[in-house]
């Protein structure tokens, strides 16, 4: 099948598989004597695998190595479940990552009065200035 079928039959795009065959993820299709890329089901299974490991949040990196896996029938389970467990570990790390960046934005934006004042606690937070204190009349100094 040509690269569009292939696509459609593994729901990962074109250019996606031309990028993957680019960085070696997947070897690059046998061409037609017209010149067109030649896929069969077996390339088209592959897609699949790296599509539902990028749709979990695997890096190319570790895809390539998931794929080596999958293809030593001799490979010992153990190594995927640490791959797996280790990207888990990676994820739940990012997700306490966003959820901090999360609570200082809500802070931030809870300082802000958000009126016609130029004075912004969120702006002057990422120009890394000390937060202004209001004076007794309320003033910002």
């Amino acid at each position: 099948m040509r690269i569009g079928e292939a696509a459609s039959a593994s729901g990962v795009s074109a250019k996606m598989i031309r990028h993957y065959e680019a960085v070696g993820l997947l070897p690059a299709a046998s061409r037609r004597a017209s010149g067109y890329r030649d896929y069969g089901e077996a390339e088209v299974h592959a897609l699949r695998f790296i599509r539902r490991a990028r749709e979990l949040g695997f890096s190319l990196h570790e895809i390539a190595a998931l794929l080596a896996l999958w293809g030593d029938r001799a490979r010992a389970s153990a190594e995927v479940k640490r791959l797996a467990l280790a990207h888990v570990e990676a994820l739940e790390r990012k997700a306490r990552d966003l959820s901090a960046m999360a609570a200082t934005l809500r802070h931030l934006a809870s300082t802000c009065h958000g009126d016609g004042r130029p004075e912004c606690p969120i702006l002057e937070d990422l120009a890394g200035e000390p937060p202004k204190k209001p004076n007794a009349l309320g003033n910002v100094i």
